[in-house]
């Protein structure tokens, strides 16, 4: 007899279409409740994770994140963020997704059930000892992510992986696993509810604590922010007026000229100094 896992559970919640659209809100929201405490709870692992990760990237390792679904969109969203963000290239976090760049959109029939393609997907990059692989999925179970860090680990990379089930099968397979049981679904099954929310908060607190122990934050500034829109112009302006004291147009000349805040900040340290 299968045990049904806490993602498939059925909803607290009953006969959802005769309810008002207040009702479901309410719902909805009460359920929301539950994830913050229940990633809290995951919190020593999540730091496990990111010492080790970022132990690894010093030395020139890189984060790939790989799942299905919506967990797999989940993971290239929050490495799609970094560069722009911190000023990174666009290889140190990676996200990889069942069924390819195609699958972002439209979902790609039965390519998650393929528990040898996500080694493939992976050898693509060339991936080394230094590189970490965290696996996405809120069953704990996705073939393609599952067979992924079984053989990442095998070949020595670091493995983990964000689960929304206890003791599942992807969790006994990676080194560091990091478990958020938010509970049944608002709408059974529908992961994308609860369970992604988890993941991308978890997602923000890895990559987020990671960039600033890599040296990308100066005091709570993103210094090292892409400049690839005016809001982003005017806020590193601001930041350069504040540090230097500079007005307004000195300051975004500045920032024009090196091109990020921390350059700025850079050039005029060295310039006092001589």
């Amino acid at each position: 007899m299968t045990t049904e896992s806490t993602t498939e559970a059925d909803s607290l919640y009953h006969d959802l279409e005769q309810k008002s659209v207040k009702e479901l809100l309410l719902s909805i929201h009460e359920e929301d409740k539950k994830v913050l405490p229940a990633i809290h709870e995951a919190i020593p692992q999540i730091e496990k994770l990111v010492e080790q990760v970022y132990l690894r990237m010093k030395k020139g390792g890189r984060l790939f994140y790989m799942g299905a679904g919506t967990s797999g969109r989940l993971g290239i969203l929050d490495a799609s963020e970094i560069p722009p963000t911190f000023g990174v290239g666009h290889d140190l976090v990676i996200g990889l997704i069942a069924g390819g760049d195609r699958a972002i959109r439209k979902a790609v029939e039965m390519a998650e059930d393929d528990e040898e393609q996500g080694w493939k997907d992976l050898e693509k990059y060339q991936v080394t000892k230094l590189d970490t692989i965290v696996g996405i999925a809120a069953s704990g179970r996705t073939p393609y992510v599952v067979g992924a860090v079984k053989k990442a680990r095998a070949e020595g990379l670091l493995t983990g992986c964000i689960v929304n089930n206890h003791n599942s099968v992807l969790a006994q397979n990676v080194e560091i696993a990091i478990e958020a049981i938010v509970g049944p679904e608002f709408l059974t099954g529908s992961t994308r509810m609860k369970s992604g929310t988890s993941q991308k908060l978890i997602l923000n607190m890895i990559t987020t604590s990671l960039m600033i122990k890599l040296g990308r934050v100066k005091g709570n500034k993103m210094v090292n922010m892409q400049l690839t829109n005016q809001k982003l112009i005017n806020r590193g302006t601001r930041m350069i007026r504040s540090e230097l004291g500079y007005d307004e147009v000195k300051a975004k000349r500045l920032l024009l000229l090196h091109g990020s805040v921390n350059n700025v900040l850079l050039a005029e340290k060295e310039e006092n100094r001589q």
